[in-house]
Protein backbone atom coordinates (compact mmCIF):
# COMPACT_ATOMS: atom_id res chain seq x y z
CA UNK A 1 0.00 0.00 0.00
CA UNK A 2 1.22 3.46 -0.86
CA UNK A 3 0.50 6.76 0.85
CA UNK A 4 0.46 10.14 -0.81
CA UNK A 5 0.45 13.57 0.82
CA UNK A 6 -0.91 16.83 -0.57
CA UNK A 7 1.54 17.48 -3.38
CA UNK A 8 1.47 17.59 -7.18
CA UNK A 9 2.28 14.29 -8.90
CA UNK A 10 3.36 13.92 -12.51
CA UNK A 11 2.39 11.01 -14.77
CA UNK A 12 5.73 9.23 -14.38
CA UNK A 13 5.54 9.41 -10.60
CA UNK A 14 1.94 8.21 -10.66
CA UNK A 15 2.66 5.19 -12.81
CA UNK A 16 5.75 4.32 -10.82
CA UNK A 17 3.82 4.49 -7.57
CA UNK A 18 0.99 2.40 -8.90
CA UNK A 19 3.30 -0.13 -10.46
CA UNK A 20 5.36 -0.60 -7.32
CA UNK A 21 3.72 -0.15 -3.98
CA UNK A 22 0.12 0.91 -4.66
CA UNK A 23 -0.92 -2.56 -5.70
CA UNK A 24 0.50 -4.25 -2.63
CA UNK A 25 -1.66 -5.29 0.30
CA UNK A 26 -2.37 -2.54 2.79
CA UNK A 27 -0.04 -2.31 5.76
CA UNK A 28 -0.47 -0.17 8.88
CA UNK A 29 0.58 3.46 8.54
CA UNK A 30 3.26 4.78 10.83
CA UNK A 31 1.77 6.07 14.05
CA UNK A 32 2.12 9.62 15.28
CA UNK A 33 0.72 11.37 12.21
CA UNK A 34 -0.92 14.67 12.97
CA UNK A 35 -4.56 14.36 13.92
CA UNK A 36 -5.25 17.14 11.42
CA UNK A 37 -4.70 14.70 8.51
CA UNK A 38 -7.53 12.66 7.06
CA UNK A 39 -6.41 9.27 5.75
CA UNK A 40 -8.36 8.40 2.62
CA UNK A 41 -8.21 4.98 0.99
CA UNK A 42 -8.39 5.44 -2.79
CA UNK A 43 -9.55 2.08 -4.14
CA UNK A 44 -9.37 1.69 -7.93
CA UNK A 45 -8.61 -0.93 -10.61
CA UNK A 46 -4.87 -0.36 -11.08
CA UNK A 47 -4.23 -3.69 -12.77
CA UNK A 48 -6.34 -6.01 -14.90
CA UNK A 49 -8.56 -5.01 -17.85
CA UNK A 50 -9.65 -1.67 -16.32
CA UNK A 51 -6.19 -0.61 -15.16
CA UNK A 52 -5.87 2.37 -17.50
CA UNK A 53 -9.20 3.75 -16.34
CA UNK A 54 -8.18 3.42 -12.70
CA UNK A 55 -4.91 5.20 -13.41
CA UNK A 56 -6.79 8.08 -15.04
CA UNK A 57 -9.09 8.33 -12.03
CA UNK A 58 -6.04 8.53 -9.76
CA UNK A 59 -4.74 11.48 -11.78
CA UNK A 60 -7.89 13.43 -10.92
CA UNK A 61 -7.54 12.53 -7.25
CA UNK A 62 -3.87 13.52 -7.16
CA UNK A 63 -4.48 16.87 -8.81
CA UNK A 64 -7.15 17.62 -6.22
CA UNK A 65 -4.65 17.67 -3.36
CA UNK A 66 -2.65 20.82 -4.25
CA UNK A 67 -5.69 22.62 -5.66
CA UNK A 68 -7.79 22.05 -2.56
CA UNK A 69 -4.85 23.09 -0.38
CA UNK A 70 -4.91 26.51 -2.04
CA UNK A 71 -8.66 26.66 -1.44
CA UNK A 72 -8.15 26.34 2.31
CA UNK A 73 -9.03 22.70 2.76
CA UNK A 74 -7.13 20.60 5.33
CA UNK A 75 -4.56 17.92 4.57
CA UNK A 76 -5.53 14.55 3.17
CA UNK A 77 -3.30 11.54 2.93
CA UNK A 78 -4.01 8.89 0.31
CA UNK A 79 -3.67 5.17 0.93
CA UNK A 80 -3.79 3.43 -2.43
CA UNK A 81 -5.52 0.09 -3.00
CA UNK A 82 -5.83 -2.01 -6.15
CA UNK A 83 -9.01 -3.95 -6.99
CA UNK A 84 -7.22 -5.76 -9.84
CA UNK A 85 -10.55 -5.31 -11.68
CA UNK A 86 -12.04 -8.06 -9.51
CA UNK A 87 -15.01 -7.83 -7.17
CA UNK A 88 -13.57 -10.18 -4.53
CA UNK A 89 -10.25 -8.32 -4.51
CA UNK A 90 -12.09 -4.99 -4.16
CA UNK A 91 -13.76 -6.34 -1.03
CA UNK A 92 -10.49 -7.63 0.44
CA UNK A 93 -8.54 -4.47 -0.37
CA UNK A 94 -11.23 -2.27 1.14
CA UNK A 95 -11.02 -4.24 4.38
CA UNK A 96 -7.22 -3.92 4.41
CA UNK A 97 -7.32 -0.17 3.83
CA UNK A 98 -9.74 0.30 6.72
CA UNK A 99 -7.77 -2.02 8.98
CA UNK A 100 -4.65 0.00 8.11
CA UNK A 101 -6.28 3.18 9.39
CA UNK A 102 -8.26 4.73 6.53
CA UNK A 103 -10.88 7.14 7.84
CA UNK A 104 -12.80 7.12 4.54
CA UNK A 105 -12.74 5.28 1.22
CA UNK A 106 -13.03 6.73 -2.31
CA UNK A 107 -13.81 4.41 -5.24
CA UNK A 108 -14.15 2.24 -7.18
CA UNK A 109 -15.01 3.25 -10.80
CA UNK A 110 -16.67 -0.10 -11.53
CA UNK A 111 -20.22 -0.73 -10.23
CA UNK A 112 -19.64 -4.33 -9.14
CA UNK A 113 -16.42 -3.49 -7.32
CA UNK A 114 -18.03 -0.45 -5.70
CA UNK A 115 -20.92 -2.58 -4.42
CA UNK A 116 -18.40 -4.90 -2.77
CA UNK A 117 -16.60 -1.95 -1.14
CA UNK A 118 -19.93 -0.50 0.00
CA UNK A 119 -20.77 -3.69 1.86
CA UNK A 120 -17.44 -3.54 3.71
CA UNK A 121 -17.79 0.16 4.57
CA UNK A 122 -21.31 -0.43 5.83
CA UNK A 123 -20.14 -3.27 8.08
CA UNK A 124 -17.21 -1.27 9.45
CA UNK A 125 -19.03 2.11 9.73
CA UNK A 126 -16.57 3.92 7.46
CA UNK A 127 -17.75 6.46 4.85
CA UNK A 128 -17.51 5.49 1.18
CA UNK A 129 -17.44 8.42 -1.24
CA UNK A 130 -18.20 7.05 -4.70
CA UNK A 131 -16.27 8.58 -7.57
CA UNK A 132 -17.81 6.58 -10.44
CA UNK A 133 -20.45 3.82 -10.28
CA UNK A 134 -23.96 3.92 -11.72
CA UNK A 135 -25.75 0.81 -10.40
CA UNK A 136 -28.97 2.11 -8.77
CA UNK A 137 -29.09 -0.26 -5.79
CA UNK A 138 -25.87 1.24 -4.42
CA UNK A 139 -28.01 3.98 -2.86
CA UNK A 140 -31.28 2.05 -2.68
CA UNK A 141 -30.38 -0.59 -0.09
CA UNK A 142 -30.58 1.67 2.94
CA UNK A 143 -26.82 2.05 3.41
CA UNK A 144 -25.89 4.80 5.88
CA UNK A 145 -22.21 5.16 4.97
CA UNK A 146 -22.37 5.50 1.17
CA UNK A 147 -22.34 8.89 -0.57
CA UNK A 148 -22.51 9.23 -4.36
CA UNK A 149 -22.15 12.25 -6.63
CA UNK A 150 -22.57 10.26 -9.85
CA UNK A 151 -25.74 9.57 -11.84
CA UNK A 152 -27.54 6.26 -11.54
CA UNK A 153 -28.24 4.15 -14.61
CA UNK A 154 -31.78 5.56 -15.01
CA UNK A 155 -30.43 9.13 -14.74
CA UNK A 156 -27.84 8.42 -17.46
CA UNK A 157 -30.39 6.79 -19.75
CA UNK A 158 -33.03 9.48 -19.13
CA UNK A 159 -30.61 12.26 -20.03
CA UNK A 160 -29.39 10.22 -23.00
CA UNK A 161 -32.94 10.12 -24.38
CA UNK A 162 -33.36 13.87 -23.87
CA UNK A 163 -30.02 14.72 -25.47
CA UNK A 164 -30.66 12.35 -28.38
CA UNK A 165 -33.90 14.19 -29.17
CA UNK A 166 -32.05 17.51 -29.03
CA UNK A 167 -29.33 16.15 -31.30
CA UNK A 168 -31.81 14.77 -33.83
CA UNK A 169 -33.82 17.99 -33.78
CA UNK A 170 -30.77 20.21 -34.26
CA UNK A 171 -29.46 18.20 -37.23
CA UNK A 172 -32.70 17.07 -38.84
CA UNK A 173 -31.47 13.47 -38.95
CA UNK A 174 -33.45 10.98 -36.88
CA UNK A 175 -32.76 7.23 -36.82
CA UNK A 176 -35.79 4.98 -37.19
CA UNK A 177 -34.06 1.86 -35.86
CA UNK A 178 -31.37 1.32 -33.22
CA UNK A 179 -29.39 -1.73 -32.11
CA UNK A 180 -28.18 -1.97 -28.50
CA UNK A 181 -24.76 -3.55 -27.88
CA UNK A 182 -23.88 -3.77 -24.19
CA UNK A 183 -21.52 -5.42 -21.72
CA UNK A 184 -23.18 -7.99 -19.50
CA UNK A 185 -21.51 -6.84 -16.27
CA UNK A 186 -23.26 -5.02 -13.40
CA UNK A 187 -22.98 -1.62 -15.07
CA UNK A 188 -23.97 -2.69 -18.58
CA UNK A 189 -26.91 -4.81 -17.49
CA UNK A 190 -28.14 -2.01 -15.24
CA UNK A 191 -28.11 0.53 -18.07
CA UNK A 192 -29.70 -1.89 -20.53
CA UNK A 193 -32.50 -2.58 -18.06
CA UNK A 194 -33.07 1.14 -17.51
CA UNK A 195 -33.08 1.75 -21.26
CA UNK A 196 -35.89 -0.70 -21.94
CA UNK A 197 -37.85 0.37 -18.87
CA UNK A 198 -37.72 4.07 -19.80
CA UNK A 199 -38.15 3.89 -23.59
CA UNK A 200 -41.99 4.08 -23.44
CA UNK A 201 -41.89 7.08 -21.10
CA UNK A 202 -39.71 9.15 -23.41
CA UNK A 203 -41.56 8.17 -26.62
CA UNK A 204 -38.41 7.87 -28.67
CA UNK A 205 -38.78 8.15 -32.46
CA UNK A 206 -36.98 4.88 -33.14
CA UNK A 207 -37.45 1.18 -32.54
CA UNK A 208 -34.80 -0.96 -30.84
CA UNK A 209 -34.45 -3.81 -33.30
CA UNK A 210 -31.70 -5.84 -31.62
CA UNK A 211 -30.28 -6.26 -28.11
CA UNK A 212 -26.81 -7.83 -28.01
CA UNK A 213 -25.16 -8.48 -24.62
CA UNK A 214 -21.52 -9.56 -24.55
CA UNK A 215 -18.63 -10.42 -22.25
CA UNK A 216 -16.54 -7.23 -21.76
CA UNK A 217 -13.36 -9.26 -21.39
CA UNK A 218 -13.71 -11.02 -24.73
CA UNK A 219 -11.13 -10.46 -27.46
CA UNK A 220 -13.10 -11.27 -30.60
CA UNK A 221 -16.29 -9.29 -31.21
CA UNK A 222 -16.82 -10.34 -34.82
CA UNK A 223 -19.94 -12.36 -33.98
CA UNK A 224 -21.54 -9.47 -32.09
CA UNK A 225 -20.79 -7.05 -34.90
CA UNK A 226 -22.23 -9.50 -37.44
CA UNK A 227 -25.46 -9.42 -35.42
CA UNK A 228 -25.44 -5.62 -35.58
CA UNK A 229 -24.87 -5.72 -39.34
CA UNK A 230 -27.65 -8.27 -39.86
CA UNK A 231 -30.13 -6.09 -37.91
CA UNK A 232 -29.39 -3.16 -40.30
CA UNK A 233 -30.01 -0.43 -37.69
CA UNK A 234 -29.73 3.23 -38.52
CA UNK A 235 -27.74 3.84 -35.33
CA UNK A 236 -25.85 1.81 -32.76
CA UNK A 237 -26.22 2.40 -29.00
CA UNK A 238 -23.31 1.02 -27.00
CA UNK A 239 -22.57 0.44 -23.32
CA UNK A 240 -18.96 -0.64 -23.20
CA UNK A 241 -15.61 -0.61 -21.45
CA UNK A 242 -12.27 0.52 -22.88
CA UNK A 243 -10.73 -2.54 -24.50
CA UNK A 244 -13.99 -3.79 -25.96
CA UNK A 245 -14.85 -0.34 -27.32
CA UNK A 246 -11.56 -0.32 -29.24
CA UNK A 247 -12.09 -3.86 -30.56
CA UNK A 248 -15.73 -3.20 -31.54
CA UNK A 249 -14.79 -0.05 -33.46
CA UNK A 250 -12.13 -1.88 -35.45
CA UNK A 251 -14.57 -4.70 -36.18
CA UNK A 252 -17.26 -2.26 -37.36
CA UNK A 253 -14.75 -0.80 -39.81
CA UNK A 254 -13.52 -4.25 -40.93
CA UNK A 255 -17.05 -5.47 -41.61
CA UNK A 256 -17.98 -2.12 -43.18
CA UNK A 257 -21.00 -1.55 -40.97
CA UNK A 258 -22.19 1.90 -42.04
CA UNK A 259 -24.32 3.75 -39.50
CA UNK A 260 -26.02 7.09 -39.07
CA UNK A 261 -24.15 7.28 -35.80
CA UNK A 262 -22.75 5.60 -32.70
CA UNK A 263 -24.26 6.65 -29.37
CA UNK A 264 -22.35 5.64 -26.25
CA UNK A 265 -23.51 5.69 -22.63
CA UNK A 266 -20.48 4.17 -21.03
CA UNK A 267 -16.75 4.51 -20.60
CA UNK A 268 -14.35 3.46 -23.30
CA UNK A 269 -15.49 5.44 -26.30
CA UNK A 270 -14.30 8.83 -24.98
CA UNK A 271 -11.16 7.69 -23.17
CA UNK A 272 -7.65 8.79 -24.11
CA UNK A 273 -6.51 5.26 -24.94
CA UNK A 274 -9.55 4.74 -27.20
CA UNK A 275 -8.89 7.92 -29.18
CA UNK A 276 -5.23 6.99 -29.66
CA UNK A 277 -5.96 3.38 -30.61
CA UNK A 278 -8.74 4.11 -33.13
CA UNK A 279 -7.48 7.34 -34.70
CA UNK A 280 -9.80 8.75 -37.36
CA UNK A 281 -12.21 5.84 -36.90
CA UNK A 282 -12.91 6.97 -33.34
CA UNK A 283 -14.23 10.31 -34.58
CA UNK A 284 -17.92 11.31 -34.65
CA UNK A 285 -18.96 8.99 -31.78
CA UNK A 286 -21.45 10.84 -29.54
CA UNK A 287 -20.90 10.07 -25.87
CA UNK A 288 -24.01 10.64 -23.72
CA UNK A 289 -22.25 10.69 -20.40
CA UNK A 290 -21.58 12.49 -17.10
CA UNK A 291 -19.09 15.27 -17.79
CA UNK A 292 -17.54 18.41 -16.34
CA UNK A 293 -18.78 22.00 -16.52
CA UNK A 294 -16.33 24.23 -18.39
CA UNK A 295 -17.78 27.36 -16.78
CA UNK A 296 -17.13 26.56 -13.12
CA UNK A 297 -14.11 28.26 -11.49
CA UNK A 298 -12.95 24.97 -9.96
CA UNK A 299 -13.03 23.33 -13.38
CA UNK A 300 -10.74 26.00 -14.75
CA UNK A 301 -8.24 25.33 -11.98
CA UNK A 302 -8.37 21.59 -12.57
CA UNK A 303 -8.03 21.94 -16.35
CA UNK A 304 -5.02 24.21 -16.00
CA UNK A 305 -3.31 21.86 -13.57
CA UNK A 306 -4.19 18.85 -15.71
CA UNK A 307 -2.85 20.43 -18.92
CA UNK A 308 0.41 21.30 -17.19
CA UNK A 309 0.91 17.88 -15.59
CA UNK A 310 -0.40 15.76 -18.47
CA UNK A 311 -0.14 17.65 -21.79
CA UNK A 312 -0.47 14.36 -23.70
CA UNK A 313 -3.92 13.56 -22.27
CA UNK A 314 -7.46 14.93 -22.44
CA UNK A 315 -9.42 15.50 -19.26
CA UNK A 316 -12.49 13.28 -19.03
CA UNK A 317 -15.19 12.00 -16.68
CA UNK A 318 -12.55 9.87 -14.97
CA UNK A 319 -10.56 12.80 -13.62
CA UNK A 320 -13.45 15.18 -12.98
CA UNK A 321 -15.59 12.86 -10.85
CA UNK A 322 -12.54 11.58 -8.98
CA UNK A 323 -11.57 15.19 -8.24
CA UNK A 324 -15.06 15.89 -6.92
CA UNK A 325 -14.93 12.78 -4.72
CA UNK A 326 -11.77 14.09 -3.06
CA UNK A 327 -13.41 17.52 -2.74
CA UNK A 328 -16.40 15.93 -0.98
CA UNK A 329 -14.14 14.15 1.52
CA UNK A 330 -12.03 17.25 2.16
CA UNK A 331 -15.09 19.46 2.60
CA UNK A 332 -16.64 17.06 5.11
CA UNK A 333 -13.37 16.80 7.05
CA UNK A 334 -13.03 20.58 7.16
CA UNK A 335 -16.49 20.99 8.65
CA UNK A 336 -16.30 17.97 10.96
CA UNK A 337 -12.93 19.06 12.37
CA UNK A 338 -12.47 15.41 13.29
CA UNK A 339 -11.49 12.07 11.80
CA UNK A 340 -14.16 10.32 13.90
CA UNK A 341 -16.42 8.23 11.69
CA UNK A 342 -19.73 9.56 13.02
CA UNK A 343 -18.54 13.15 12.74
CA UNK A 344 -17.54 12.57 9.11
CA UNK A 345 -20.84 10.84 8.40
CA UNK A 346 -22.82 13.77 9.79
CA UNK A 347 -20.73 16.27 7.82
CA UNK A 348 -21.18 14.29 4.61
CA UNK A 349 -24.94 14.30 5.08
CA UNK A 350 -24.81 18.09 5.38
CA UNK A 351 -22.68 18.59 2.25
CA UNK A 352 -23.55 21.72 0.26
CA UNK A 353 -20.87 22.36 -2.39
CA UNK A 354 -21.47 24.70 -5.31
CA UNK A 355 -17.94 25.27 -6.63
CA UNK A 356 -17.20 21.78 -7.88
CA UNK A 357 -16.15 20.46 -11.30
CA UNK A 358 -18.89 18.26 -12.70
CA UNK A 359 -22.13 19.26 -14.43
CA UNK A 360 -24.96 20.25 -12.13
CA UNK A 361 -25.89 22.95 -9.66
CA UNK A 362 -23.80 21.49 -6.87
CA UNK A 363 -23.41 18.57 -4.50
CA UNK A 364 -26.08 17.90 -1.89
CA UNK A 365 -26.98 14.39 -0.78
CA UNK A 366 -30.49 13.17 -0.06
CA UNK A 367 -31.40 10.81 2.76
CA UNK A 368 -30.15 7.88 0.66
CA UNK A 369 -26.68 9.38 0.20
CA UNK A 370 -27.36 10.16 -3.47
CA UNK A 371 -27.20 13.53 -5.22
CA UNK A 372 -30.79 13.49 -6.56
CA UNK A 373 -29.92 14.64 -10.07
CA UNK A 374 -26.50 14.60 -11.71
CA UNK A 375 -26.83 15.86 -15.32
CA UNK A 376 -25.17 14.23 -18.31
CA UNK A 377 -23.86 15.90 -21.45
CA UNK A 378 -23.35 14.97 -25.10
CA UNK A 379 -19.67 14.92 -26.03
CA UNK A 380 -18.46 14.10 -29.55
CA UNK A 381 -15.04 12.76 -30.53
CA UNK A 382 -13.48 15.06 -33.09
CA UNK A 383 -9.93 14.85 -34.39
CA UNK A 384 -8.69 13.09 -31.28
CA UNK A 385 -10.31 15.68 -29.01
CA UNK A 386 -13.68 16.25 -27.33
CA UNK A 387 -16.37 18.67 -28.49
CA UNK A 388 -19.17 19.32 -25.99
CA UNK A 389 -22.51 19.46 -27.83
CA UNK A 390 -24.92 19.56 -24.87
CA UNK A 391 -26.00 21.06 -22.56
CA UNK A 392 -26.16 24.20 -24.67
CA UNK A 393 -24.66 26.42 -21.97
CA UNK A 394 -21.54 24.24 -21.88
CA UNK A 395 -21.29 23.58 -25.64
CA UNK A 396 -17.94 24.06 -27.38
CA UNK A 397 -19.03 23.15 -30.91
CA UNK A 398 -21.75 21.85 -33.23
CA UNK A 399 -22.41 18.20 -34.05
CA UNK A 400 -21.37 16.14 -37.03
CA UNK A 401 -24.47 13.99 -37.46
CA UNK A 402 -24.93 11.72 -39.33
CA UNK A 403 -21.40 10.45 -38.79
CA UNK A 404 -19.05 10.32 -41.78
CA UNK A 405 -18.75 6.98 -43.65
CA UNK A 406 -15.64 4.96 -42.77
CA UNK A 407 -14.19 5.35 -46.27
CA UNK A 408 -14.44 9.13 -46.11
CA UNK A 409 -12.40 9.53 -42.94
Amino acid sequence: MNTRRASAVNRRTLLAGVGASAVAAAVPLRRGLAASTLKVGVLLPRSGPQAQLGIECQIGADLALPILKTEGYPDLEFMLGDTETKVDVARAQCEKLIDAGAHAIIGCFDSGQTMAAAQVCEQKNVPLVVNIAAVPKLTELGYKWVFRNFPTGPMIVGDAFKNQKRLFGATGATPKTVALLHVNDTFGSSLAGALFALTPKFKMPYKIVEKIPYDPYGRDFSAEVRKVKAAKPDALWTVSRLNDAIAITKELVRQRVELMGILSTGPGWYDNAYLKATGKFGDDVVNLIPWYDENKPMTQKLKAAFAKAHPDLLMTTNQSFSFDAVLIAADAFKRAESTKNTALQTALRQTDITNNVTLGKGIRFNEKGQVPYVPCGAVQNRGGKHVVLLPQEAATGKPIWPMRPWRER
